[in-house]
């Protein structure tokens, strides 16, 4: 996929899907967990996935030890239709309560049904964020297969 692709099919997947995101063990081994995720841009041409997590979770604990991650976004069910993209990136662990409530707030209105008021969705991520940290992925390499593009030449 080209820049373009990857960022669209990224952003597009974040509403309706989960990202994969694989943190190292405290014993060495991938830590494979699902995500609900939003982006958000930098500058314009880089942009960023976030997250949230329970400060206590186990990929809290090993992004403290290591903040490196690899994280996944894929669809398709059959081999002309897979798609994905990998990220390796650098993640922040994000504890500002204001950062991490935004967050919060960015993924449930994300995935709130229409007429949903954003107020009520502001209470329940509040009361929830105090025991949050915030998770802001920064890649650093990308790597992106569209199998749609192969046109049944595999």
């Amino acid at each position: 996929m080209t820049d373009d692709e990857v960022a669209r099919f990224v952003a597009d997947r974040a509403a309706d899907s989960t990202v994969t995101i694989a943190t190292l063990g405290p014993n060495g081994r991938p830590h494979l967990v699902p995500l609900w995720y939003v982006v958000r841009e930098t500058d314009g041409s880089k942009w960023r996935l976030a997250s949230w997590t329970y400060a206590r979770s186990q990929k809290a604990q090993n992004l403290r030890r290591d903040p490196r991650a690899t994280l996944l976004v894929e669809s398709g069910q059959s081999y002309d239709e897979l798609r994905g993209v990998s990220l390796e990136c650098d993640v922040e662990l994000v504890t500002d309560l204001d950062t991490v409530t935004s967050i919060g707030l960015a993924l449930a209105l994300a995935r709130a049904p229409e007429g949903t008021d954003p107020d009520a969705v502001r209470g329940l991520v509040a009361a929830q964020a105090t025991k949050r940290v915030g998770l802001v992925c920064t890649p650093t390499t990308v790597v992106s297969w569209d199998h749609t593009k192969l046109g049944g030449g595999y």
